[in-house]
């Protein structure tokens, strides 16, 4: 046998016989089930993962006494390999099950983490108290921990809108827990009612764009006898209700599109109905930018962890309804609608004093990254040149704003510095051009 044909069949055989004991003895899943506590399953893994599992980790309620009991915390991890970096998606909500930009940019393994409270992750019996900043990053600091055991690589933590937030403060109480973060569009609100919204929704843009936004607004309470007969159809098919009231809820809708307008950026401002418009041409533009079901029971009891952590410790908006006044019968524009039942609690302001405060003066090696147009860009981090920090404003941006977004230049400047963070190179190809 000539001596290439020799080592080609040796290399077949190698090979044959690794992906043997791959395939009958996967390493994560023999090391996930030398975890005590821990419950999981395979699922399907995305294309670009070899594997990945559903797990459900025990947390503390309180890590600071835990005889006040425990929760099964559910996350996602897509397995690459053990040697390759780990972004952990800090969620501020659910999981989704989705491959994170990050993720492609990196080709890393993922851990999808859901945030305390939310779907699959509560206990049976709520008490409110635990749901706060210093807890939920607590469960974070435990996770990373853990996987670190297994996982050799760099460890970036990101997060999008309130996982955003929830990125800053986790990095806030353990700084040294991940070698570098990405927060989107995450804002930091000072207040309940954080007034910077309005400036912002008083300023941004053009001012045509503006006038017609108020404009159209106007014109659906003007119209509303003909329109809240279409909001109530579409309710009633997607079976939903309104404790607040119908009436109320639809002027809420209102009030809410000219955020929802530039958050999304769903519509050009070029396809705002004019006073020409029929009603059900009004209707259909209010609907497709403001979302319906925000004000309706299901909608309001899906979130009630957000709202009690908004009206508690990381803030939020109202509305201001002075241009409206003479139109609105139900709605005074408070954001108490949101409160959860039996609410009772008063705003903190001092916890987002001091994520402001660490953030300006100790967060290093976070990239903050901002959608011009997005109004939670109004209360977003201000950097004053004293951490190695970065900020990433897009051009007319959204709400949706992401990396893949930005021009070359700009791209270049965020993934050098995450090169120069994590000590990794980066390609440049096709790993910038997914779709998410």
């Amino acid at each position: 046998m000539k001596l290439f044909s020799r080592i080609s069949f040796f290399l077949i055989c190698f090979l044959l016989l690794v992906n043997s004991c791959t395939e009958n003895h996967p390493e994560l899943s023999d090391w996930l089930k030398s975890i005590d506590g821990l419950e999981f399953e395979k699922i399907e893994p995305d294309s670009v993962f070899t594997e990945a599992y559903r797990i459900f980790i025990p947390q503390y309620l309180d890590h600071d006494n835990p005889d006040a009991g425990m929760f099964m915390q559910q996350i996602i991890v897509s397995h690459i390999d053990k040697n390759a970096p780990v972004v952990i998606d800090l969620e501020g909500y659910e999981v989704r099950n989705r491959t994170m930009e990050l993720t492609h940019i990196l080709n890393s393994n993922q851990i999808e983490v859901e945030h305390r409270f939310f779907d699959k992750s509560s206990p049976d019996s709520i008490d409110w108290k635990y749901m706060n900043i210093k807890q939920a990053a607590a469960d974070h600091h435990r996770i990373i921990n853990l996987f670190k055991e297994y996982y050799t690589g760099k460890w970036v933590s990101m997060g999008i809108s309130k996982g955003g937030q929830t990125v800053m403060y986790h990095k806030r109480f353990y700084p040294d827990d991940v070698d570098a973060s990405v927060a989107y569009v995450a804002p930091l609100n000072f207040s309940d009612e954080d007034v910077r919204i309005y400036q912002f929704l008083n300023s941004v843009g053009d001012e045509e764009c503006r006038n017609r936004i108020t404009a159209f607004q106007r014109k659906v309470l003007q119209e509303r006898k003909d329109i809240i007969p279409q909001f109530m159809d579409e309710a009633d098919g997607r079976e939903l209700k309104y404790s607040i009231g119908i009436e109320n809820a639809f002027e809420y809708t209102v009030l809410e599109y000219s955020f929802a307008f530039w958050q999304w950026a769903s519509s050009d401002c070029s396809e705002i109905p004019d006073s020409t418009a029929t009603c059900k041409e009004l209707y259909e533009h209010l609907a497709k930018n403001s979302p319906i079901d925000l004000f309706s029971d299901s909608g309001i009891e899906k979130y009630a962890p957000f709202y009690y952590q908004a009206f508690t410790e990381i803030g939020f908006y109202a509305y201001e309804t002075n241009k409206f006044y003479d139109l609105l019968e139900y709605s005074d524009g408070s954001n108490k609608v949101w409160h959860p039942e039996n609410f009772e609690e008063k705003f903190d302001s001092k916890v987002m004093q001091d994520i402001n405060n660490w953030i300006q003066n100790k967060g290093n090696n976070i990239i903050y990254i901002y959608g011009e147009y997005d109004p939670w860009g109004a209360t977003g981090v201000q950097l004053n040149g004293e951490t190695n920090s970065l900020k990433m404003v897009l051009d007319k941006g959204s709400h949706r704003t992401r990396i893949k977004h930005f021009g070359d230049e700009d791209k270049e400047i965020i993934l050098s510095t995450l090169e120069k963070w994590l000590n990794i190179d980066i390609e440049r190809g096709d790993n910038l051009n997914y779709n998410l």
